[in-house]
């Protein structure tokens, strides 16, 4: 007799035996791709001829301003903005050189679409301790997230970065300044200066929440310099080096260059003033840019961005318009001006 495994052999050399097929192969499932757009905006000052202009019959009104801008903020799926100022439910309000603001700001910033308000600046202790809790408060009544100023150390330990998930991509965004201009940062209250070791090790931490995009907003720089100084060059080095995706600058009033590098970092140096009543050339406007985080699997993350110029009409209670809404809406020569300025600075680059 042949035994049972000699006999298989030879059935299936025989080709009696049906030989098993394998399943069809599965298509490879693809890879979704994540999206989230962002639009960040500069200096937000409230001088005293802008609480003229807001003033009203039941208090203050800041809205008008953000009317003509309003539809570019809606589109995007978070808006940050610099507060520098203070702000109070009610009171003596002033200017410059000590800003304390209406909360009604805080009601038309959040009215005109945005998220964040980044509180790290040299103002940001205008009216020391108690200036710092009443706009933190304000803000969080509407709803409007902040970082950089803290009201404890315990608060700020817990996380210095704010943490956001937007589509499916997650960000997480550190805010420092230079300075407070000498006012001194009464206790509680913590600001985050540029203190780099300070900035490392939170850096370390946000790392640890293994965000997609890392990114830090900065008050620094020369006022009035359309260039970055040796001193924001280093430090923005210095945080690509620790990882860091996105630098959002601001502090001089004016204007300074974008940059991105070969593995797709972004540096904006300055957005210069969003809303103010300076009107010294360059500091009449500012940028409002938006950009595009896209994220796909292990990829790295990858940026584009938009520069939008923005002038702000004071002749017509401050609102913020764009070169297209300009060249509709007014005669100004300065504002041709700015734009034609703000245009050039930005194709020149640094």
């Amino acid at each position: 007799m042949r035994s049972g495994w000699l006999y298989g052999v030879l059935l299936l050399l025989s080709g009696c035996v049906e030989q098993p097929t394998m399943p069809p192969a599965a298509d490879p499932q693809p890879i979704p791709v994540h999206r989230a757009s962002l639009l960040l905006a500069g200096d937000l000052m409230v001088h005293t001829p802008q609480l003229t202009a807001a003033r009203t019959s039941e208090g203050y009104d800041f809205s008008p301003s953000f009317t003509y801008i309003k539809p570019l903020i809606e589109e995007v799926d978070l808006a940050v903005v610099n507060l520098e100022t203070t702000l109070a439910e009610k009171g003596a309000y002033t200017g410059y050189p000590l800003f304390r603001s209406p909360a009604a700001m805080a009601d038309a910033v959040r009215e005109a679409g945005f998220d964040v308000a980044l509180l790290a600046n040299n103002h940001c202790m205008d009216y020391g301790a108690r200036g710092a809790r009443e706009t933190i408060e304000a803000l969080d009544h509407r709803g409007l997230k902040h970082t950089g100023v803290f009201l404890s150390a315990r608060e700020r330990n817990a996380r210095p970065h704010l943490y956001l998930q937007i589509n499916g991509i997650s960000i997480a965004l550190l805010n420092y300044t230079y300075g407070t201009n000498g006012m001194p940062v009464v206790h509680p209250v913590v600001v985050n200066r540029l203190d780099t070791v300070q900035m490392k090790e939170d850096i370390r931490r946000a790392k640890e929440w293994m965000p997609d995009c890392l990114a830090v907003a900065l008050h620094w720089g020369i006022e009035y310099e359309r260039k970055p100084n040796r001193e924001q060059r280093r430090m923005a080095e210095f945080l690509q080096r620790e990882g860091v995706q996105l630098i959002i600058g601001s502090h001089p009033h004016v204007v300074q260059p974008l940059v991105q590098d070969s593995l797709g970092r972004l540096t904006i140096y300055s957005l210069g003033n969003f809303l103010s009543n300076q009107r010294k050339r360059y500091t009449d406007g500012g940028l409002m840019v938006e950009v595009a985080l896209e994220k796909q699997g292990d990829d790295p993350l990858k940026i584009t961005y938009r520069p939008i110029p923005i002038w702000v009409d004071r002749a017509h209670g401050y609102r913020l318009l764009t070169r297209e809404a300009a060249d509709t809406l007014t005669t100004n020569p300065a504002a041709r001006t700015f734009f034609t300025d703000t245009e050039t600075l930005l194709e020149k680059g640094l």
